[in-house]
C-alpha cells in the first residue's frame, strides 16, 4: 500500500523530516522494525531509509553538482529570456497550472510542508515533460516548502526524474499510474487535464558529462581540546546525545538557525516554525545532557553570532557535526577562516556510521545497498 496516495498518508511513516535534521539517525529508524519482524520482511523500508543517505553520500562525493545546480538555479531567476518560464512556474506553484490534480498537489504542499513520494514523482514528471519548464524552479519549490526537503534527495531525485541523473532514464506520470495509486472520488474531483497524461512525451534535455568523484575523503579533524571549548548545534544535525560531541566536556553551547539560509531560499513560516520548534527542543535537551544551559539563537549574520558568543564564554575551539553538502556547507570555509582570525578552530566531527558508508556511494543504488547491509550487520 505504500504506493497509494491517500489523504491520510496511512501507509507512510510520515518521519523523513525527523532524519532529515537528523532527530531520529538512519540507523536507529532501521533497527527499530527488527524488533518485532525479520530484516527480510521490512527490507524495502529499510531501503527507503537508506536511499536518502545514499543521496547525501553521492552528493558529498560529488559537491559540484550542487554547486551547478545553484548556479544556473541563479542564472534563470535573474536572465530576461526565462521571464515566461519564471511566470509559468509561479502560476503553477500557486496552483494554476494545466492539471487540476497537479495543482492540488501544489496547494496541498504550500499548505502541509508535505507531498506523498508518489506524487512528488508525478508533480515533478508533469512539471518538466508536460509543462516543460526548468527541473531547477521544480526542485526550488520543493526545497523552500518541503518539512524533509534535503539538498541532496530534492536536487537528485529531480535531476532523476529529468532523465540527468541516470542518462537517458527520465520519469513520466501516466494517467493510468494515478487511476491506479489515487482514490477514485479524488480523480473524479480534480479530473480536469488528466488527457494530457494519457500519452506523455519526454523532455530530453542536453547530455551532460557524468558526474566524477572531487571529494573521496574528508579533512581529519583535529584533536578536540577540553580547554575553552564550546559546543555548536546547528539545524543539519540535531541528536548529539548520540554522536561524537557527546563524549566532549564544553564549557559553553549553542543552538543556532541559519536563518540566512531560510531567508535566501524563501522558507515559508511553515518551515521555519518547525524549524524554531526543533532547534528549541535540541537546545534544551543539550543543555540537560551537558548539565549547562544552552543558549539559542536565529539570526541572519551566523558568523557574528558565533563570534560573539566566543567571545563571551573566551572560547579556544568549537565542536560541531559537519553538515552534509548543502546551504550551511557552502559557509563552512569562510566560517573557519573568520573564527581563526580571531584564535578560534572550528573543528568538525564525523559519525563512524557515516565515514563508513559515504564512501560506498560511487555507483548505483543497489550497489551501494549490498555494501550497505553488510556495515548494518556488523
Amino acid at each position: 500500500m505504500r504506493n497509494y496516495v491517500l489523504p491520510d498518508n496511512a501507509y507512510v511513516s510520515r518521519l523523513s523530516p525527523a532524519i532529515r535534521y537528523r532527530l531520529i539517525l538512519e540507523s536507529e529508524c532501521a533497527a527499530a522494525p527488527l524488533r518485532r519482524y525479520a530484516a527480510s520482511t521490512v527490507e524495502k523500508f529499510t531501503q527507503e531509509i537508506y536511499w536518502r543517505r545514499y543521496w547525501k553520500n553521492w552528493l558529498s562525493l560529488r559537491p559540484q553538482v550542487w554547486t551547478a545546480y545553484l548556479d544556473k538555479l541563479a542564472f534563470i531567476r535573474n536572465e530576461i529570456q526565462y521571464e515566461t518560464c519564471r511566470n509559468r512556474a509561479a502560476a503553477c506553484e500557486a496552483g494554476e497550472g494545466s492539471i487540476a490534480i497537479m495543482n492540488h498537489f501544489a496547494r496541498e504542499l504550500v499548505q502541509t510542508g508535505y507531498l506523498h513520494n508518489h506524487a512528488r514523482m508525478w508533480f515533478a514528471g508533469w512539471w518538466i515533460h508536460i509543462e516543460r519548464l526548468p527541473w531547477q524552479l521544480g526542485a526550488d519549490f520543493f526545497f523552500r516548502h518541503l518539512l524533509d526537503g534535503d539538498p541532496a534527495s530534492n536536487t537528485l531525485s529531480w535531476r532523476w526524474v529529468a532523465g540527468l541523473q541516470t542518462p537517458g532514464k527520465t520519469y513520466l506520470p501516466r494517467r493510468s499510474n494515478l487511476e491506479k495509486y489515487l482514490p477514485a472520488e479524488v480523480l473524479q474531483k480534480y479530473d480536469k487535464g488528466l488527457c494530457l497524461l494519457e500519452n506523455p512525451h519526454p523532455l530530453i534535455l542536453p547530455a551532460e558529462n557524468v558526474a566524477v568523484i572531487t571529494r573521496l575523503s574528508l579533512p581529519l579533524a583535529p584533536p578536540v581540546s577540553e580547554f575553552k571549548l564550546g559546543i555548536w548545534i546547528h539545524e543539519e544535525d540535531l541528536f548529539i546525545e548520540e554522536s561524537p560531541l557527546a563524549a566532549l566536556k564544553p564549557c559553553a553551547i549553542l543552538a543556532s538557525g541559519d536563518a540566512a539560509t531560510w531567508t535566501r531560499f524563501r522558507y515559508p513560516n511553515t518551515k521555519t516554525d518547525w524549524l524554531r520548534s526543533a532547534l528549541t527542543d535540541t537546545a534544551k535537551r543539550a543543555g540537560s545532557a551537558f548539565g549547562i544551559e544552552a543558549q539559542f539563537h536565529i539570526e541572519s549574520n551566523l558568523i557574528n553570532v558565533l563570534l560573539k558568543w566566543a567571545a563571551d564564554h573566551h572560547l579556544q575551539q568549537i565542536a560541531a557535526m559537519r553538515p552534509e553538502i548543502g546551504p550551511l556547507h557552502d559557509q563552512i570555509e569562510n566560517l573557519q577562516i573568520m573564527l581563526k582570525k580571531s584564535g578560534i578552530d572550528l573543528v568538525l566531527l564525523d559519525r563512524a556510521e557515516d565515514l563508513a558508508q559515504r564512501p560506498l556511494a560511487t555507483g548505483g543504488f543497489f550497489g551501494y545497498w549490498e555494501k550497505v547491509q553488510k556495515t548494518l550487520t556488523s
